[in-house]
């Protein structure tokens, strides 16, 4: 038994028409052109409602979320809100269109043509949606990452991620709009495929530099900003990583374009990656420097490094090596405590300014290329031109 008899009960049409004033029934059935006027109001209040829900979602139901997400600690939920708020505004629009559309009486054949046009539009708008998301994803997966130099490397990439993630989602975008118009993608791929063997050979260098770009994902050789050097040509700080090529900025500020076929394939010397950095050179020391100074002056260097802070206290290597053509040579072997190259510059510079006082301290000095010359006898006198030089009595005066 029905407990809500009124609310259920059958009302014919024609109790409908009975109930509402003439003059309304008679203007609603105003023609105006193939549609009623009543048709028309209908349709066009399906859109405004459709505004006015798209305004209520962006001006409430999203300021909502973002007042929420403002609160939180993350940072990407805030992003995630950001990059949906425009889609899901426009797909409410899009349904609204396409229900403004249904009411109307229109033949089969645009009706069709609406349905597709309303699925292909809903697939675009989504796939948008998805390519907003793609920055936001891959910046939220690296920043989850661990703290290890491997994973750390990844982040340089980043950017070349973004890239490859928004060329896959436009192409099944592509592919799933031309299904959803009704056409055979089997066919279509069929086709291409006619065209696909000339297309390749033409693309050879493109897909070359394709999986060249795999590779460097794969194997993380170096990150956005890295100092790198490629042969004898590259030198400087990684800048972009694209798709087809990688860019670094030279020292002269230039920016040199390598394919990334090439850098796959090519020895890549990560200056960034270096835990310490490296200076090795010789310190030459007058000949009139006596043995017992020498041992002197080495033990002051030693004490010089042991005792400045931006030299790295795991090895240090001093000693008198050699018999220089000019000097004798004492090894300075060290790392620094930094790689960044102003930073280590400065700790040269300091460490070679306490070298050289020490130096001087111990009553030598920093030998420079010098050769002596010793001539005895008759070579003096030729090269004198046969002259008498004093104090030489010459070969016929008595001794």
């Amino acid at each position: 038994m029905n407990p809500f008899p009124v609310l259920f009960a059958q009302v014919d049409s024609t109790t409908v028409e009975a109930s509402a004033p003439e003059w309304y029934t008679s203007l609603a059935e105003q023609a105006i052109g193939p549609f009623t006027l009543g048709q028309l109001l209908l349709s066009f209040g399906i859109i405004l409602g459709a505004m006015l829900l798209r305004g209520f979602l962006a001006h409430f139901i999203f300021v909502q979320l973002k007042a929420v997400a403002s609160r939180t600690k993350m940072e990407y939920d805030d992003r995630f809100i950001d990059a949906l708020e425009k889609p899901a505004s426009s797909l409410i629009l899009i349904f609204g269109i396409f229900f403004a559309f249904t009411v109307l009486p229109l033949d089969e054949e645009w009706n069709n043509f609406a349905s597709l046009l309303f699925r292909g539009a809903s697939v675009v708008i989504i796939f948008w949606a998805l390519l907003r998301l793609v920055d936001v994803l891959v910046d939220a997966a690296t920043a989850t990452m661990g703290g290890t130099e491997g994973q750390k490397a990844l982040f340089g990439f980043a950017p070349l991620i973004k890239k490859a993630m928004r060329l896959f989602l436009s192409v099944v975008a592509v592919v799933m709009v031309v299904d959803n118009l009704g056409y055979d993608i089997g066919g279509i791929l069929a086709t291409l495929g006619v065209g696909g063997l000339a297309f390749a050979i033409a693309a050879k260098d493109t897909v070359a530099n394709l999986y060249g770009s795999i590779a460097l994902i794969l194997d993380r050789p170096f990150k956005v900003g890295d100092w790198i050097q490629v042969g004898s040509d590259v030198d400087g700080d990684v800048e972009e990583i694209g798709l087809r090529s990688t860019k670094v900025r030279t020292w002269p500020k230039t920016v040199i374009s390598i394919p990334n076929a090439v850098l796959a394939n090519e020895k890549i010397n990560n200056w960034s990656r270096m835990p310490k950095r490296r200076v090795k050179q010789v310190v030459g020391v007058t000949y009139e420097t006596s043995p017992d100074t020498m041992n002197e002056i080495v033990e002051e260097f030693r004490r010089i490094l042991r005792e400045d802070d931006g030299v790295n206290q795991d090895f240090i290597l001093v000693n008198w090596t050699d018999f220089g053509a000019s000097s004798l040579d004492i090894l300075v072997y060290y790392f620094t405590t930094t790689t960044k190259w102003l930073e280590y510059m400065d700790v040269r510079q300091r460490i070679n300014t306490k070298l050289a006082k020490a130096v001087d301290a111990h009553g030598s000095s920093v030998a420079f290329p010098t050769r002596t010359l010793y001539l005895e006898g008759e070579n003096v006198r030729k090269l004198a031109g046969g002259a008498e030089l004093p104090n030489d009595l010459g070969p016929q005066q008595p001794s």
